[in-house]
């Protein structure tokens, strides 16, 4: 019997359920295909894929590029971490970006941000598959009305820690480095954040294990009081063993983040299953305790304050859309960069085109 697993829930295919201070978490696997045609789309009519999980991509809100053209959010914050594949961000506040292949793009919301997020096919001679997850960070009533922010954390920057046998890897994407003492916080929360505060222990791990791989997860920081979820999302059929039980389905397991959690992968004799990998997400941090009225992108604490972001949304637009399509995709040359407050950056070593 476990001692650190509280509830189990099995993994519907939907968006995962999440602990407090997180609202929301999905996981996007699409497998696009190469694009000869040059306009970065997808052969796809329409968005009648959006989530049919049985098709092999999904359009989502897109009718040509894949993606979620221009939607305003309020109240909360959304953590993208990529896989592989890219994403082109673009927003009301004039901020933009392409970014993927690992890099993790934070936006504080706050008062009030429109932005869209496009899968543009960049690559004509090769698939253009995307995996992504998004996460959504709640936010507490005195920084739900806070200043719009926006932050891009290059791969190069993310730090992943790899056992000594290399059958298991650790990717610090939020929060403190559980793994390698020695490693400072190399990506700093934006300051409205509830992730700003050390105390609030806020974390996000991508965990992969090939067979034979162990991994002793350590018991958060601040101990009992974080809340801690941790989802096996892909390689289950492996009999992969987590404190002591072995799991045969997608599930989300809500774990007691005041114990220590042992994730075993069995060694494997079957070729078929060489190579594969077990892969899990760990969401964790302290709840904020709060009232949450959710409707649809905006995320406040009364129904009143729900209809005032509706009315403020419908008068000022927040802030309008200052790009020339809803679906905002950069140049198909355009590698990874960053257009904060008016500031281009790259990552190390990417080429700087012109957009």
């Amino acid at each position: 019997m476990s001692r650190a697993i509280l509830r189990t829930t099995v993994l519907s295919g939907g968006p995962f359920p999440t602990p407090d201070p997180f609202l929301f978490c999905v996981y996007h696997v699409d497998d696009y295909p190469a694009d000869a045609s040059g306009k970065m789309e997808a052969p796809l009519a329409g968005n009648g894929a959006d989530f049919n999980a049985l098709a092999p991509y999904r359009m989502y809100h897109g009718d040509k590029v894949p993606g979620f053209p221009a939607h305003p959010h309020r109240g909360f914050e959304t953590v993208t971490a990529t896989v592989f594949g890219l994403i082109d961000h673009a927003d009301s506040v004039g901020n933009a970006g392409r970014y993927g292949n690992g890099d993790v793009q934070w936006m504080t919301a706050g008062e009030g941000v429109v932005h869209g997020e496009m899968f543009p096919l960049v690559h004509s001679d090769r698939p253009n598959t995307l995996k992504l997850f998004q996460m959504w960070l709640n936010l507490p009533a005195r920084q739900k009305m806070c200043s719009p922010s926006f932050a891009m954390f290059w791969n190069e920057n993310v730090h992943t820690w790899k056992s000594d046998d290399g059958n298991v890897s650790v990717t610090t994407w939020i929060g403190d480095d559980y793994f390698n003492n020695d490693a400072a916080r190399m990506n700093s929360p934006p300051p409205n954040s509830w992730a700003a505060d050390p105390d609030n222990d806020v974390a996000i791990f991508h965990i992969t294990l090939r067979a034979g791989g162990t991994l002793t997860l350590p018991k958060a920081k601040k101990g009992g009081v974080i809340n801690r979820s941790l989802y096996l999302i892909e390689g289950h059929k492996n009999g992969v063993k987590v404190d002591g039980i072995v799991l045969s389905d997608k599930v989300c397991l809500d774990m007691d983040a005041a114990l220590d959690i042992v994730i075993e992968l069995p060694p494997t004799t079957s070729n078929a299953n060489n190579g594969q990998t077990t892969e899990f997400l760990l969401l964790q941090g302290r709840p904020i305790g709060e009232s949450v009225v959710q409707h649809g992108p905006f995320v406040m604490n009364t129904q009143s304050e729900i209809q005032q972001a509706f009315e403020d949304y419908q008068r000022t637009r927040f802030g309008g859309w200052p790009w020339p399509r809803d679906d905002m995709v950069f140049p198909k040359e355009k590698g990874r960069f960053a257009l904060i407050d008016g500031v281009e950056s790259f990552p190390p070593f990417e080429q700087k085109d012109e957009f």
